[in-house]
């Protein structure tokens, strides 16, 4: 039982140096390619459908998702959405996981987004 709750408390304490932070995607503006990544973790048949101009895609479903992630550019913020906001909330904490430290999970998902068009 001291081990799992040893376990617990060293996870925890790995999220919270990352910087966690989220916003809804309909206030967000654009993104500065030079300093920012746009990441769209939908499929590529929902992206092929329409995407935020810029995007890159990387399916969270594929097997090959941290594979293609971890050519990113770490230093950069990264804005993760997706249709609804599961997937991109799920990429988030992947990220986290994987040494990004500034990820910005765009709640509402691209659904949202083309509404507010």
């Amino acid at each position: 039982m001291k081990n799992i709750l040893f376990f617990v408390l060293i996870l925890s304490s790995h999220f919270a140096l990352a910087q966690i932070e989220s916003q809804p995607i309909v206030e967000f503006e654009g993104f500065d390619e030079t300093k920012e990544i746009l990441l769209d973790v939908r499929t590529p048949e929902e992206f092929a459908a329409g995407c935020i101009n810029g995007a890159l895609n990387m399916n969270w479903l594929s097997n090959e998702f941290n594979q293609q992630v971890a050519t990113l550019d770490k230093a950069k913020k990264i804005y993760v959405y997706c249709k609804k906001g599961g997937r991109s909330l799920k990429s988030q904490a992947r990220l986290l996981e994987l040494g990004f430290k500034n990820v910005v999970d765009l709640e509402g998902g691209y659904d949202a987004y083309s509404t507010k068009k």
